[in-house]
């Protein structure tokens, strides 16, 4: 399943920097507003060390790992739910994501402007927070006027869950909170799914921090922590400029001495997709054979024939069975024959959900 992440905050906060980092695409990066006009977007392999190991023992002549898609889009100033700025493109943009990754600038430096002049993260999500939320209600109230009066007759009874689900949606936007805060659980979702909400979409803060703060952090991002308490939404630190200077490392073990010296270690980069994946509750499951050892994304909770189909529509439609090892057992034990000897190996049916680092082999017949 392609997920695709979309990088926003204000202008010059370090988000083209941190996607010239995380993707291959190399977005423009300057010290003014607006640097970037039109949406980049580049594709990075989700990094996990389970898929390099199973490639050591299967040695497959090739290795296919997951991937996530990355858009940057241009930076949002105060009234671009009016149309300012770059206004409706950029909010567009975000429409297509499956989660946001916010970008807050965490770290003074004279030489960085700041489109409003000074450094203050908390203000800088708010002014984003009220932008989208603007452009939600707008929304909520365009569909509610055409549900209101079917609702209060009270002979539709889709109609008037329809107009409450909604209402609950607006108290929250009306409130200054963002349509994440209604809650809504899934048969409500529903009646709103057609609005593509900018504000129901799950949330990674992304706290853009000097390199000495890289480990622990600093003032701002506690700001941030406490600003974002109640959210359901994750938190991460990162140093754009530093791990600018790690993916421009052309080896692994040039990257590890730098990840070593700077006492961290992974690269932030990879911290921020496995945040991403746990925030819109993905999980992997492999492939492995001589040919290819892959990895495959998908929800969690999804049954053995639904993971089936992530590969090929006619694996799920003709679903009979799956063979299923466990990544311990296999690791363990070296080999899908050693699994299947020791009975580790377990065929399972159409209700067997899957678990994450699955290893399967799938029965079908169309």
């Amino acid at each position: 399943m392609a997920l695709k992440c979309g990088i926003v905050g204000l202008p010059n906060v370090g988000k083209s920097t941190l996607f010239n980092c995380l993707s291959n695409a190399k977005a423009q990066a300057a010290n003014f507003p607006f640097c970037t006009i039109d949406p980049n977007v580049g594709t990075i392999t989700v990094p996990d060390e389970r898929l390099t190991k199973l490639s050591e023992l299967v040695k497959p002549q090739n290795l296919v790992p997951t991937t996530v898609e990355i858009v940057d889009i241009a930076g949002l100033v105060k009234g671009a739910s009016k149309g300012e700025g770059l206004g409706n493109k950029f909010l567009g943009n975000i429409r297509e994501c499956h989660a946001v990754l916010h970008v807050l600038r965490c770290f003074d430096d004279p030489n960085v402007v700041h489109v409003d002049g000074s450094v203050n993260p908390v203000r800088d999500k708010e002014i984003i927070d009220t932008e989208l939320q603007l452009k939600d209600l707008e929304s909520v109230e365009l569909k509610s006027k055409k549900f209101e009066k079917l609702a209060k007759t009270g002979t539709d009874k889709e109609a008037v869950k329809t107009y409450n689900v909604l209402q609950k949606v607006k108290t929250a936007l009306e409130g200054g909170q963002s349509a994440r805060a209604a809650k809504l659980d899934d048969t409500e979702m529903e009646y709103v799914a057609d609005l593509h909400l900018l504000t129901i979409k799950p949330v990674l803060y992304v706290c853009n921090v000097e390199e000495t703060a890289a480990k622990t952090g600093n003032a701002y991002v506690e700001m941030v922590r406490k600003a974002t308490e109640g959210e359901n939404a994750e938190l991460l630190v990162i140093t754009a400029q530093m791990e600018s200077e790690i993916a421009a490392l052309e080896s692994y073990e040039e990257k590890q001495l730098f990840l070593a010296e700077m006492g961290l270690e992974e690269p932030g980069v990879n911290k921020l997709i496995k945040a991403a994946y746990r925030l819109l509750n993905l999980q992997t499951y492999f492939t492995a054979g001589v040919k290819e050892v892959r990895a495959w994304t998908i929800d969690k909770g999804w049954k053995a024939p639904q993971a089936a189909g992530v590969i090929h529509t006619d694996f799920e439609k003709g679903f009979i069975k799956a063979e299923v090892m466990s990544y311990a057992d296999f690791v363990g034990l070296g080999s899908e024959a050693a699994c299947r000897d020791a009975g580790k190996l377990r065929v399972e049916g159409k209700e067997y959900i899957v678990s994450d680092g699955d290893i399967m082999h799938f029965r079908f017949n169309v």
